[in-house]
């Protein structure tokens, strides 16, 4: 299959390297896409919210074929306003950029596949390794490390599916502090402070592993970097 990356960052370029093993990738950056790129059968939409993040997505949208496939990487800060459990079936009115966005791409005619990607982590990201930011709410995590990302759209690829919406979060959720503890013992910087929160709000990714029969490689956040 010929897949288009749009955003060749941190997600991007990896996840470029990893389906090359078996399909034909380009990836470019949202400035450097010449015209023979929108001939790609399915695109992976893989940008950051910055930079006229709705205007890009928009320009993106008039460019890929209706005949193509789409993968969006969305965000698990859809769910902001909840303090619980959350599914891909949980009634979303509160409004924000990440779901304006998702409601953009919606429009679209095209197969389109969204990814609510959790906080992104694994190898030079390590949670608690903040140089702007030293004061946490001590709640549980929803992180996914990145090797299954890489894995599980993989998996979606080979399996065809292009439609729906799935968490992508690891299956475990420890308290911020531990896992911010543990990563300050292991590499060696000084720990933030931490407040309690009533927010206990963890994001269910059972739909992705029932679907894939997918079991995580990494299914605990606090042992993603050891």
């Amino acid at each position: 299959m010929n897949i288009g990356i749009i955003g060749c960052g941190w997600l991007g370029k990896p996840l470029a390297k990893h389906l090359n093993k078996n399909h034909h990738v380009n990836c470019f950056q949202r400035s450097n896409t010449s015209n023979s790129f929108w001939e790609n059968e399915l695109f992976i939409i893989c940008i950051s919210t910055k930079d006229n993040y709705l205007q890009s997505l928009q320009d993106f949208l008039i460019k890929i074929p209706s005949s193509s496939k789409i993968i969006f990487t969305s965000s698990t800060s859809v769910y902001k306003e909840f303090d619980t459990q959350v599914t891909e079936d949980t009634a979303i009115y509160k409004m924000s950029l990440q779901k304006e966005a998702e409601e953009l791409m919606q429009k679209s005619k095209n197969d389109l596949l969204i990814l609510r990607l959790g906080g992104l982590m694994g190898k030079d990201r390590v949670s608690g390794k903040w140089k702007s930011v030293s004061a946490f709410a001590d709640t549980p995590v929803n992180y996914i490390h990145i090797d299954d990302i890489l894995d599980i759209v993989s998996g979606l690829i080979s399996q065809n599916i292009y439609q729906g919406i799935f968490n992508l979060v690891a299956p475990q959720h420890p308290l911020r502090s531990q896992v911010h503890h543990k990563n300050a013992k292991d590499f060696g910087f000084e720990i933030g402070s931490f407040t309690k929160s009533i927010n206990q709000r963890t994001v269910s990714s059972a739909k992705i592993i029932n679907t894939l029969k997918y079991s995580f490689i990494h299914p605990n956040p606090l042992k993603f970097w050891t």
